[in-house]
């Protein structure tokens, strides 16, 4: 749980985690969203996979990059066991057309 949160307390890789909410991506299209060298990106990918957030699967010459659903539960359940205490109102649902 430790690195999950050292991994969304970067504000790159909070960026990273919402650029893959549009479906996987490969290294070079998420380092063409930021001003940083492609070393860091790399850097920033490896610790969100260590933290079981991202997952890394090899197509062809490229590894692509999509967000680790269990990764999330894991947080997401940690954060429901406040929901006893705190009454929450219930999220709107946006649709975008």
């Amino acid at each position: 749980m430790d690195a999950k949160f050292k991994a969304i307390n970067d504000p790159t890789r909070r960026e990273i985690l919402q650029f893959l909410v549009n479906g996987p991506q490969n290294a070079g299209q998420i380092a063409s969203q930021f001003d940083m060298s492609k070393p860091s990106i790399s850097h920033h990918l490896d610790l969100l996979k260590q933290a079981k957030l991202i997952q890394a699967d090899k197509k062809g010459q490229f590894i692509e990059y999509k967000l680790d659903k269990t990764g999330f539960e894991v947080i997401h359940a940690w954060f429901k066991t406040f929901s006893t205490y705190f009454e929450f109102p219930k999220p709107k649902i946006r649709i975008e057309i």
